[in-house]
């Protein structure tokens, strides 16, 4: 019985205050006052070789026929893989 009268006051009280807490936060912002967005961040040199990597890799896979294709790996992760690494220099073969 304590318990239940314990509960429905602390549900009066936390109703009784949202109304104030609601108020608080709906106060309007003045128009062009919102807060600017963050610069981006310039990519770092090895992001910047890696993605001008994939764009050249990406242009000679664009000007392969299919039967090229099939022979350097028939989808573009095997054929990103093997770009990447020659033109990383990282080609041992």
């Amino acid at each position: 019985m304590i318990d239940r009268m314990l509960r429905a006051s602390l549900v009066a009280l936390s109703l009784a205050a949202a109304p104030a807490a609601l108020a608080k936060d709906a106060t309007p912002a003045a128009p062009g006052a919102s807060a600017p967005a963050p610069a981006p961040k310039a990519p770092s040199s090895g992001q910047a070789a890696a993605r001008e990597r994939q764009k050249t890799c990406g242009a000679e896979w664009r000007g392969l026929t299919d039967a090229q294709k099939a022979s350097q790996g028939p989808k573009w992760p095997q054929f990103w893989s093997k770009c990447n690494k020659r033109l990383k220099g990282n080609d041992k073969a």
